[in-house]
Formats: C-alpha cells, structure tokens, sequence
C-alpha cells in the first residue's frame, strides 16, 4: 500500500485503522484483526465468501495466490464522524485463477471505492465496489470468445 496523497477530517486512530485494513488486502490478512471488528460486515459478501473478518481472510489469501504482487494505492480518504469514503486502486499481474479465469500473465490496475463505518478504532462496516469489469478486459478475458451457434 501506498500513502494517500491526501487524506481529511480523519482522526489518527481512523486513520491507522484504515491504513491497515489496506495493508492486510496486499497480502496479510492477519492484520484484520487489528482493523476490522470480529463481526465486521463486508458489503456486498463475494461468491462463496463468509462473513466477518474471519470469511474475509481465506478471499486474501486466495487473492494473493492469484495476483502475487498485489498493489493497493489510496489517492483520497475522507473522512467525518466515524465514517471513511476511500478512492483506491488496486494492481497486480494474473498469476493464478481468479472468477474462474486461468492465469494470463496480464497486468491490470483498477478502481476501487469504499465506505467504511469506524466504531472504538476499528473499521464495523464495509460497502465497497471494484471495477471487475475493467479487470476482465485488461487481462483479455473479455468480450468472451465468440461461439458458433448450431443451425
């Protein structure tokens, strides 16, 4: 993870917290014990993902297999009465399957925006959207291959 190049209205232990919640999606998912709640809601749950901190841990981990050199970069955190809105971007190289797609080889870098609810220094809540779509198309997985229809 990099540093945000700007970061407001953020207390230091919100700060912290957040800084190290991006730190365990580059590939230390044990520090989500220090930053999110045993019951933090991650919103939307991934395809066969389980809930709390505890469900989040083995998609790191199986996120780090599939892009070894996973990189979070934060440009903004906004921050105001324990909530935290964070325009990120995460790149990597497709080294391992991931949605079911073999390795490519391809380098991809996307958008991702989160709102977090920060409750006693830890983040409780997560709504997030990534750009997986832009994903699909910088590692060449998509528009799928045509396929002859049988007449």
């Amino acid at each position: 993870m990099t540093n945000a190049t700007q970061v407001v209205g953020l207390t230091p232990e919100e700060r912290t917290a957040v800084d190290t919640f991006y730190k365990a999606f580059a590939g230390q998912p044990e520090l989500l014990d220090d930053a999110v709640a045993i019951d933090w809601q991650d919103i939307p749950l991934a395809p066969h993902q389980q809930p709390g901190r505890a469900g989040m841990k083995p998609l790191i981990n199986g996120f780090r297999t599939a892009f070894p050199d996973t990189a979070v970069t934060i440009h903004e955190m906004i921050g105001a009465g324990g909530r935290v809105a964070v325009r990120a971007s995460i790149s990597g190289t497709h080294l391992g399957e991931w949605f079911g797609i073999a390795p490519t080889g391809k380098s991809f870098k996307i958008s991702i925006h989160e709102f977090h609810h920060i409750v006693d220094g830890r983040l409780t809540h997560t709504w997030h959207l990534e750009d997986w779509l832009g994903w699909l198309f910088q590692v060449g997985a998509w528009p799928p291959a045509n396929k002859q229809e049988n007449t």
